[in-house]
Protein backbone atom coordinates (compact mmCIF):
# COMPACT_ATOMS: atom_id res chain seq x y z
CA UNK A 1 0.00 0.00 0.00
CA UNK A 2 1.57 3.41 -0.53
CA UNK A 3 2.06 5.79 2.16
CA UNK A 4 -0.22 8.85 2.60
CA UNK A 5 0.54 11.88 1.65
CA UNK A 6 -0.59 15.93 1.94
CA UNK A 7 -2.59 17.29 -1.36
CA UNK A 8 0.64 19.52 -1.72
CA UNK A 9 3.21 16.37 -2.15
CA UNK A 10 0.87 14.72 -4.37
CA UNK A 11 0.50 17.67 -6.79
CA UNK A 12 3.95 17.81 -7.02
CA UNK A 13 4.41 14.24 -7.99
CA UNK A 14 1.68 14.44 -10.23
CA UNK A 15 3.49 17.59 -12.28
CA UNK A 16 6.74 15.74 -11.87
CA UNK A 17 6.08 12.77 -12.77
CA UNK A 18 4.03 14.49 -16.41
CA UNK A 19 6.54 14.48 -19.36
CA UNK A 20 6.91 18.29 -19.87
CA UNK A 21 5.76 19.65 -23.68
CA UNK A 22 7.98 21.91 -25.06
CA UNK A 23 11.24 21.71 -27.11
CA UNK A 24 14.33 21.28 -25.79
CA UNK A 25 17.52 23.57 -25.74
CA UNK A 26 19.57 23.32 -29.50
CA UNK A 27 16.20 22.61 -31.20
CA UNK A 28 15.89 24.66 -34.60
CA UNK A 29 12.88 26.01 -36.57
CA UNK A 30 12.48 27.64 -39.61
CA UNK A 31 9.17 28.45 -40.66
CA UNK A 32 8.41 29.46 -44.14
CA UNK A 33 5.77 31.43 -45.79
CA UNK A 34 5.65 29.11 -48.77
CA UNK A 35 4.54 26.26 -46.03
CA UNK A 36 1.78 27.67 -43.71
CA UNK A 37 -1.57 25.47 -43.17
CA UNK A 38 -4.87 26.83 -44.38
CA UNK A 39 -6.98 28.43 -42.33
CA UNK A 40 -8.94 26.06 -39.77
CA UNK A 41 -7.31 23.27 -40.86
CA UNK A 42 -7.72 22.81 -37.13
CA UNK A 43 -9.75 23.82 -34.62
CA UNK A 44 -8.90 26.86 -32.56
CA UNK A 45 -8.14 25.56 -28.60
CA UNK A 46 -8.55 27.02 -25.76
CA UNK A 47 -6.52 25.74 -23.19
CA UNK A 48 -5.13 28.46 -20.91
CA UNK A 49 -2.43 26.89 -18.59
CA UNK A 50 -2.70 26.68 -14.79
CA UNK A 51 0.51 28.41 -13.15
CA UNK A 52 1.64 26.50 -10.00
CA UNK A 53 4.57 27.01 -7.48
CA UNK A 54 8.18 26.09 -9.10
CA UNK A 55 8.52 22.20 -8.25
CA UNK A 56 11.25 21.51 -5.61
CA UNK A 57 14.93 21.97 -7.24
CA UNK A 58 12.73 22.72 -10.65
CA UNK A 59 15.23 24.72 -12.97
CA UNK A 60 15.35 25.92 -17.00
CA UNK A 61 17.28 23.66 -19.51
CA UNK A 62 19.78 25.45 -21.03
CA UNK A 63 22.32 24.06 -24.03
CA UNK A 64 25.53 22.41 -23.16
CA UNK A 65 27.92 24.86 -21.17
CA UNK A 66 25.13 27.27 -20.31
CA UNK A 67 23.78 27.37 -16.57
CA UNK A 68 20.40 28.89 -15.05
CA UNK A 69 20.25 30.26 -11.70
CA UNK A 70 17.34 31.72 -9.79
CA UNK A 71 18.80 35.66 -9.43
CA UNK A 72 15.12 37.67 -7.98
CA UNK A 73 12.34 36.92 -6.83
CA UNK A 74 9.04 38.50 -5.04
CA UNK A 75 7.89 40.78 -8.02
CA UNK A 76 4.44 41.16 -8.56
CA UNK A 77 4.39 40.61 -12.70
CA UNK A 78 8.03 40.91 -13.68
CA UNK A 79 8.07 42.28 -17.56
CA UNK A 80 10.09 44.27 -19.14
CA UNK A 81 14.21 44.10 -18.37
CA UNK A 82 16.59 47.02 -19.82
CA UNK A 83 20.04 47.46 -18.79
CA UNK A 84 21.39 51.18 -18.51
CA UNK A 85 24.56 52.09 -19.98
CA UNK A 86 25.90 51.97 -16.23
CA UNK A 87 25.01 48.76 -15.71
CA UNK A 88 22.05 48.67 -13.66
CA UNK A 89 18.80 46.63 -15.08
CA UNK A 90 15.91 48.05 -14.88
CA UNK A 91 12.91 46.37 -14.23
CA UNK A 92 8.92 47.17 -15.11
CA UNK A 93 6.92 46.05 -12.00
CA UNK A 94 3.51 46.20 -14.46
CA UNK A 95 1.14 44.55 -11.53
CA UNK A 96 2.94 47.04 -8.72
CA UNK A 97 2.90 49.94 -10.66
CA UNK A 98 6.90 50.41 -10.42
CA UNK A 99 9.99 50.94 -11.92
CA UNK A 100 12.56 48.87 -10.17
CA UNK A 101 16.29 48.52 -10.60
CA UNK A 102 18.80 45.92 -9.49
CA UNK A 103 22.38 46.61 -9.34
CA UNK A 104 24.32 43.69 -10.24
CA UNK A 105 27.75 42.89 -9.50
CA UNK A 106 29.80 40.79 -11.69
CA UNK A 107 29.00 37.05 -11.44
CA UNK A 108 27.33 37.54 -8.66
CA UNK A 109 24.27 35.28 -8.04
CA UNK A 110 22.32 38.04 -6.58
CA UNK A 111 21.31 41.51 -7.57
CA UNK A 112 23.53 43.88 -4.80
CA UNK A 113 20.84 46.25 -4.25
CA UNK A 114 17.30 46.39 -5.45
CA UNK A 115 15.68 50.26 -5.10
CA UNK A 116 12.44 51.33 -6.27
CA UNK A 117 13.19 54.02 -8.97
CA UNK A 118 9.28 55.21 -9.33
CA UNK A 119 5.79 53.91 -7.98
CA UNK A 120 2.44 55.08 -8.45
CA UNK A 121 2.20 54.34 -12.13
CA UNK A 122 -0.70 52.54 -14.79
CA UNK A 123 0.76 49.12 -15.92
CA UNK A 124 4.10 50.09 -16.73
CA UNK A 125 6.13 48.49 -19.66
CA UNK A 126 8.00 49.96 -21.83
CA UNK A 127 11.48 51.52 -20.50
CA UNK A 128 14.28 53.93 -22.55
CA UNK A 129 17.06 55.70 -21.65
CA UNK A 130 17.26 59.19 -23.59
CA UNK A 131 19.78 60.66 -25.05
CA UNK A 132 21.66 56.79 -25.99
CA UNK A 133 25.38 56.50 -24.85
CA UNK A 134 27.16 56.66 -21.59
CA UNK A 135 25.55 59.60 -19.69
CA UNK A 136 21.51 59.57 -20.41
CA UNK A 137 19.53 62.41 -18.88
CA UNK A 138 16.05 60.87 -18.93
CA UNK A 139 14.26 57.78 -18.28
CA UNK A 140 11.17 57.46 -19.95
CA UNK A 141 8.68 55.16 -19.02
CA UNK A 142 5.65 53.86 -20.89
CA UNK A 143 2.25 53.52 -19.17
CA UNK A 144 -0.45 51.66 -20.47
CA UNK A 145 -2.36 55.55 -21.21
CA UNK A 146 0.70 57.89 -21.40
CA UNK A 147 4.15 58.32 -21.81
CA UNK A 148 6.58 59.77 -19.34
CA UNK A 149 9.60 60.59 -18.69
CA UNK A 150 11.65 61.26 -15.07
CA UNK A 151 14.91 63.14 -14.86
CA UNK A 152 17.99 61.11 -13.80
CA UNK A 153 21.97 60.77 -14.01
CA UNK A 154 24.04 57.29 -14.22
CA UNK A 155 23.57 55.61 -10.77
CA UNK A 156 20.38 57.07 -9.41
CA UNK A 157 18.65 54.30 -7.49
CA UNK A 158 15.43 56.77 -7.18
CA UNK A 159 14.21 59.41 -9.83
CA UNK A 160 15.50 62.50 -9.28
CA UNK A 161 12.29 64.61 -10.22
CA UNK A 162 8.91 64.53 -10.44
CA UNK A 163 7.32 62.93 -14.08
CA UNK A 164 7.59 64.77 -16.98
CA UNK A 165 4.59 63.75 -19.43
CA UNK A 166 5.80 63.54 -22.94
CA UNK A 167 2.70 61.62 -24.58
CA UNK A 168 -0.35 62.31 -22.65
CA UNK A 169 -2.73 60.33 -24.19
CA UNK A 170 -2.73 56.41 -25.85
CA UNK A 171 -5.65 54.23 -26.33
CA UNK A 172 -6.22 52.03 -23.59
CA UNK A 173 -7.64 49.04 -23.40
CA UNK A 174 -7.30 45.72 -24.99
CA UNK A 175 -3.77 44.76 -26.08
CA UNK A 176 -1.96 46.98 -23.09
CA UNK A 177 1.44 46.76 -23.00
CA UNK A 178 3.13 50.07 -24.44
CA UNK A 179 7.06 49.69 -25.52
CA UNK A 180 9.27 52.20 -26.36
CA UNK A 181 12.76 52.84 -28.39
CA UNK A 182 15.36 55.36 -29.15
CA UNK A 183 16.99 55.93 -32.55
CA UNK A 184 20.79 55.53 -32.73
CA UNK A 185 21.16 59.01 -33.26
CA UNK A 186 18.76 60.08 -30.10
CA UNK A 187 16.44 62.23 -32.61
CA UNK A 188 13.39 59.84 -32.40
CA UNK A 189 11.44 58.20 -29.67
CA UNK A 190 9.57 54.94 -30.92
CA UNK A 191 6.14 53.90 -29.29
CA UNK A 192 4.04 50.47 -30.31
CA UNK A 193 0.29 50.55 -29.09
CA UNK A 194 -0.80 47.21 -29.97
CA UNK A 195 -4.50 46.45 -31.21
CA UNK A 196 -8.18 46.73 -29.21
CA UNK A 197 -9.44 43.58 -30.52
CA UNK A 198 -8.38 39.88 -32.20
CA UNK A 199 -9.28 40.67 -35.52
CA UNK A 200 -10.45 43.97 -36.24
CA UNK A 201 -13.87 42.35 -37.59
CA UNK A 202 -15.76 45.66 -35.99
CA UNK A 203 -14.39 47.97 -38.98
CA UNK A 204 -16.65 48.41 -41.38
CA UNK A 205 -17.01 50.72 -44.15
CA UNK A 206 -13.75 52.92 -45.75
CA UNK A 207 -11.33 54.58 -43.79
CA UNK A 208 -10.86 58.05 -43.65
CA UNK A 209 -9.49 59.46 -46.41
CA UNK A 210 -6.45 61.26 -44.06
CA UNK A 211 -5.03 57.66 -42.50
CA UNK A 212 -1.46 56.11 -43.49
CA UNK A 213 -1.64 53.20 -45.34
CA UNK A 214 -2.90 50.39 -43.68
CA UNK A 215 -4.09 52.05 -40.34
CA UNK A 216 -7.46 51.24 -38.99
CA UNK A 217 -10.09 53.58 -37.46
CA UNK A 218 -12.83 53.65 -34.98
CA UNK A 219 -12.41 51.56 -32.13
CA UNK A 220 -8.95 51.11 -33.27
CA UNK A 221 -7.89 54.23 -34.05
CA UNK A 222 -4.31 54.72 -33.20
CA UNK A 223 -3.73 50.91 -32.76
CA UNK A 224 -2.00 48.60 -34.00
CA UNK A 225 1.09 50.18 -34.67
CA UNK A 226 4.60 51.73 -33.70
CA UNK A 227 4.23 55.75 -33.76
CA UNK A 228 7.55 57.87 -33.95
CA UNK A 229 8.12 61.66 -32.64
CA UNK A 230 11.03 63.62 -31.17
CA UNK A 231 12.57 63.26 -27.41
CA UNK A 232 9.57 65.90 -26.36
CA UNK A 233 6.78 64.08 -27.79
CA UNK A 234 6.20 66.28 -30.66
CA UNK A 235 6.55 66.11 -34.50
CA UNK A 236 4.47 62.96 -33.65
CA UNK A 237 3.61 60.74 -36.75
CA UNK A 238 2.75 56.91 -37.71
CA UNK A 239 5.98 55.30 -38.67
CA UNK A 240 4.44 51.64 -39.45
CA UNK A 241 0.77 49.76 -39.46
CA UNK A 242 -0.55 46.73 -39.44
CA UNK A 243 1.37 45.67 -36.70
CA UNK A 244 -1.57 43.58 -34.21
CA UNK A 245 0.57 44.32 -31.09
CA UNK A 246 4.37 45.01 -31.39
CA UNK A 247 4.36 43.74 -27.68
CA UNK A 248 8.72 45.13 -27.45
CA UNK A 249 10.84 46.92 -29.45
CA UNK A 250 14.92 46.65 -29.38
CA UNK A 251 17.52 48.50 -31.89
CA UNK A 252 19.86 46.08 -33.64
CA UNK A 253 23.47 47.50 -33.06
CA UNK A 254 25.40 48.18 -36.03
CA UNK A 255 22.58 48.52 -38.37
CA UNK A 256 20.41 50.85 -36.22
CA UNK A 257 17.51 48.58 -37.25
CA UNK A 258 14.09 49.02 -35.25
CA UNK A 259 13.07 45.21 -34.38
CA UNK A 260 9.88 44.01 -32.80
CA UNK A 261 8.31 40.82 -31.85
CA UNK A 262 4.93 40.34 -32.57
CA UNK A 263 1.95 38.65 -31.43
CA UNK A 264 -0.66 37.63 -34.40
CA UNK A 265 -4.33 36.77 -34.30
CA UNK A 266 -6.26 34.29 -32.97
CA UNK A 267 -8.94 32.18 -34.33
CA UNK A 268 -7.76 30.15 -37.51
CA UNK A 269 -6.15 27.32 -36.09
CA UNK A 270 -3.20 25.83 -33.90
CA UNK A 271 -0.82 26.72 -36.61
CA UNK A 272 -1.92 29.87 -38.29
CA UNK A 273 -0.90 32.48 -38.15
CA UNK A 274 2.53 32.42 -36.72
CA UNK A 275 3.53 34.77 -34.36
CA UNK A 276 6.78 37.04 -35.57
CA UNK A 277 9.86 39.23 -35.29
CA UNK A 278 10.98 41.53 -37.48
CA UNK A 279 12.80 44.40 -38.53
CA UNK A 280 10.03 47.53 -38.65
CA UNK A 281 10.56 49.98 -41.61
CA UNK A 282 9.13 53.10 -42.03
CA UNK A 283 5.77 53.54 -44.49
CA UNK A 284 5.37 49.93 -44.34
CA UNK A 285 2.15 48.06 -43.46
CA UNK A 286 2.52 44.84 -42.13
CA UNK A 287 -1.30 43.12 -42.99
CA UNK A 288 -3.30 43.62 -39.84
CA UNK A 289 -6.33 42.96 -39.89
CA UNK A 290 -7.14 41.94 -43.13
CA UNK A 291 -4.01 40.19 -44.52
CA UNK A 292 -1.47 38.01 -42.34
CA UNK A 293 2.16 37.75 -43.48
CA UNK A 294 2.12 38.87 -46.55
CA UNK A 295 -0.60 38.52 -48.97
CA UNK A 296 -2.71 36.05 -46.91
CA UNK A 297 -6.24 37.49 -46.32
CA UNK A 298 -7.60 36.63 -43.47
CA UNK A 299 -10.94 35.10 -44.37
CA UNK A 300 -12.86 36.83 -41.74
CA UNK A 301 -12.44 40.03 -43.33
CA UNK A 302 -12.24 38.76 -47.25
CA UNK A 303 -12.53 41.26 -49.96
CA UNK A 304 -13.10 44.34 -47.20
CA UNK A 305 -9.71 46.47 -48.73
CA UNK A 306 -8.68 44.90 -51.93
CA UNK A 307 -7.11 47.98 -52.07
CA UNK A 308 -4.38 46.75 -49.74
CA UNK A 309 -3.51 43.50 -51.53
CA UNK A 310 0.32 43.89 -52.44
CA UNK A 311 1.13 46.33 -50.07
CA UNK A 312 1.95 44.26 -47.12
CA UNK A 313 5.45 43.57 -45.79
CA UNK A 314 6.28 40.14 -45.12
CA UNK A 315 8.08 40.12 -41.64
CA UNK A 316 11.49 38.64 -41.24
CA UNK A 317 11.42 35.42 -38.89
CA UNK A 318 8.32 33.24 -38.38
CA UNK A 319 7.77 32.10 -34.44
CA UNK A 320 5.26 28.96 -33.97
CA UNK A 321 1.66 30.12 -33.64
CA UNK A 322 0.17 31.55 -30.60
CA UNK A 323 4.02 31.38 -28.65
CA UNK A 324 2.98 35.26 -27.42
CA UNK A 325 6.93 37.03 -27.95
CA UNK A 326 6.78 39.38 -25.22
CA UNK A 327 10.40 40.54 -25.01
CA UNK A 328 13.58 41.20 -27.07
CA UNK A 329 17.07 41.97 -26.63
CA UNK A 330 20.08 41.55 -28.66
CA UNK A 331 23.22 40.23 -27.10
CA UNK A 332 26.32 42.42 -27.48
CA UNK A 333 28.14 40.88 -24.42
CA UNK A 334 31.23 39.09 -24.46
CA UNK A 335 30.93 36.34 -21.91
CA UNK A 336 29.04 33.84 -24.74
CA UNK A 337 30.67 32.31 -26.99
CA UNK A 338 32.04 34.31 -30.09
CA UNK A 339 28.71 33.16 -32.49
CA UNK A 340 25.99 34.45 -30.17
CA UNK A 341 27.34 37.86 -30.74
CA UNK A 342 25.00 39.86 -33.11
CA UNK A 343 22.01 37.66 -32.37
CA UNK A 344 18.57 38.03 -30.94
CA UNK A 345 16.85 36.47 -27.96
CA UNK A 346 13.41 36.54 -27.52
CA UNK A 347 10.98 35.54 -24.67
CA UNK A 348 7.97 33.77 -25.40
CA UNK A 349 4.93 33.76 -23.04
CA UNK A 350 3.67 30.59 -24.14
CA UNK A 351 0.13 29.48 -25.63
CA UNK A 352 -3.00 29.38 -24.28
CA UNK A 353 -5.46 28.96 -26.97
CA UNK A 354 -3.29 25.82 -28.99
CA UNK A 355 -3.84 22.13 -28.10
CA UNK A 356 -0.53 21.65 -27.90
CA UNK A 357 1.51 24.24 -26.11
CA UNK A 358 4.14 26.43 -27.22
CA UNK A 359 6.41 28.72 -25.78
CA UNK A 360 6.80 29.28 -22.42
CA UNK A 361 11.15 29.42 -23.50
CA UNK A 362 13.41 31.95 -24.64
CA UNK A 363 14.87 31.40 -28.26
CA UNK A 364 17.78 32.66 -29.84
CA UNK A 365 16.89 34.00 -33.45
CA UNK A 366 20.47 33.45 -35.96
CA UNK A 367 22.00 36.33 -38.09
CA UNK A 368 24.33 35.91 -40.39
CA UNK A 369 26.61 38.93 -41.47
CA UNK A 370 23.92 41.39 -39.70
CA UNK A 371 20.58 39.87 -41.36
CA UNK A 372 18.04 37.62 -40.26
CA UNK A 373 18.38 33.81 -41.77
CA UNK A 374 14.77 33.25 -40.52
CA UNK A 375 15.64 30.42 -38.06
CA UNK A 376 15.80 30.24 -34.21
CA UNK A 377 16.30 27.86 -31.94
CA UNK A 378 15.45 26.91 -28.29
CA UNK A 379 17.62 28.21 -25.52
CA UNK A 380 16.17 28.31 -22.25
CA UNK A 381 12.95 26.19 -21.58
CA UNK A 382 11.47 23.62 -19.36
CA UNK A 383 8.93 25.56 -17.82
CA UNK A 384 5.96 23.41 -18.49
CA UNK A 385 5.50 21.09 -15.28
CA UNK A 386 2.51 19.23 -17.00
CA UNK A 387 0.00 18.91 -19.83
CA UNK A 388 -1.86 21.47 -17.59
CA UNK A 389 0.56 23.37 -15.53
CA UNK A 390 3.39 25.82 -16.13
CA UNK A 391 5.84 27.03 -13.13
CA UNK A 392 6.71 30.13 -15.36
CA UNK A 393 6.15 32.31 -17.89
CA UNK A 394 8.84 34.37 -19.90
CA UNK A 395 8.79 37.90 -20.75
CA UNK A 396 11.67 40.30 -20.05
CA UNK A 397 15.14 39.63 -21.57
CA UNK A 398 18.45 41.85 -20.88
CA UNK A 399 22.10 41.18 -21.26
CA UNK A 400 23.68 42.38 -17.68
CA UNK A 401 26.89 44.19 -17.95
CA UNK A 402 28.94 41.21 -17.15
CA UNK A 403 27.51 39.28 -20.62
CA UNK A 404 25.21 36.97 -18.70
CA UNK A 405 21.52 36.71 -20.00
CA UNK A 406 18.69 38.08 -17.38
CA UNK A 407 15.12 36.86 -17.63
CA UNK A 408 12.22 37.81 -16.15
CA UNK A 409 9.00 35.56 -15.79
CA UNK A 410 5.58 36.61 -14.26
CA UNK A 411 4.08 33.43 -13.66
CA UNK A 412 5.81 33.22 -10.13
CA UNK A 413 7.55 36.63 -10.27
CA UNK A 414 10.94 35.71 -10.53
CA UNK A 415 14.10 36.59 -12.62
CA UNK A 416 16.89 34.42 -13.93
CA UNK A 417 20.43 34.18 -14.67
CA UNK A 418 21.79 32.40 -17.60
CA UNK A 419 25.76 32.39 -17.81
CA UNK A 420 28.64 30.53 -19.89
CA UNK A 421 30.66 27.88 -17.69
CA UNK A 422 32.76 26.91 -20.49
CA UNK A 423 32.91 23.40 -22.73
CA UNK A 424 31.62 20.26 -20.58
Amino acid sequence: MLPRMNRRALLLLLLTAAAPQGDAPGTTHHLELGSLPAPYATASAGRPPRVVPRPPDAAPAVPAGFTATLFASGFDQPRTLRTAPNGDVFLAESGAGRIRILRTLPNAARPATVATFAEGLSLPFGIAFWPPGPAPRFVYVAETNRVIRYPYQSGDLRARGPAQVIVPSLPEGGHWTRDLAVSPDGGTLFVSVGSASNAGTTLRGRPPADLPRGAAWGDEAGRALVLAMDPEGGARRVYATGLRNCSAMAIQPGPGALWCVVNERDGLGDDLPPDYATRVQQGAFYGWPWFYLGDHPDPRLRDARPDLAGQVTAPDVLIQAHSAPLGITFYDGAQFPAEYRGDAFVALHGSWNRATRTGYSVIRLRFANGRPTGAYEEFLSGFVASDRAVWARPVGVTVAPDGALLVSEDGNGTIWRVAWRGTP
